[in-house]
């Protein structure tokens, strides 16, 4: 039997010992759909992964444009509107880019967030603030924050199962 180099540099590092439990977490939080045995749920988690990013930037404009819009003048709520703007972006942008477990969890938490974030505004006000679900984009926001939540759990319940999967299956 010949054994490559990786083979032998793979097998050397495990001790039999169990792994940590920050190590397995670590591991499990970079897997992504490229890991998958199924092309099924490789598809699946691919298309979700691209469908919530793409809700992710949606919300982004929306809260971009109601800043730019005057949102910017009230006081805690104006800065983190550009501060959800931007860093939606960005995470839509390495979520299309890299696909992993962590980045569709941020996403998903990202979105929810935002969502809740306006539904306290509105029922017990949010850093002194109020707000109404009659403002403009404000139903247009909860419909794409819960559907891009959603989405995006699922596609980490995916990428989870699959690893469940595989590990209850040696």
């Amino acid at each position: 039997m010949h054994r490559n180099r990786a083979d032998t540099v793979l097998r050397s590092g495990n001790s039999g010992r169990p792994e940590s439990f920050p190590r397995r977490t670590a591991r499990l939080l970079v897997k992504g759909p490229g890991g998958l045995a199924s092309p099924t749920a490789r598809w699946t988690v691919n298309f979700l992964a691209i469908a919530g990013a793409a809700l992710l930037i949606w919300s982004a404009v929306v809260h971009i444009r109601l800043w730019s819009d005057g949102y910017r003048d009230i006081s805690v709520i104006g800065p983190l509107f550009i501060i959800q703007g931007v860093g939606t972006i960005v995470i839509a942008v390495v979520l299309v880019i890299f696909r992993r477990l962590v980045l569709l969890a941020a996403g998903a938490v990202a979105l929810a967030a935002t969502a809740v974030g306006l539904l306290l505004s509105v029922h017990i006000s949010l850093f002194g603030y109020r707000e109404s679900l009659a403002v403009p984009y404000a139903g247009l926001s909860l419909v794409v924050e819960f559907t891009g939540a959603a989405i995006l759990l699922v596609a980490a319940a995916t990428v989870l199962a699959a690893c469940s999967g595989a590990r209850a299956n040696p």
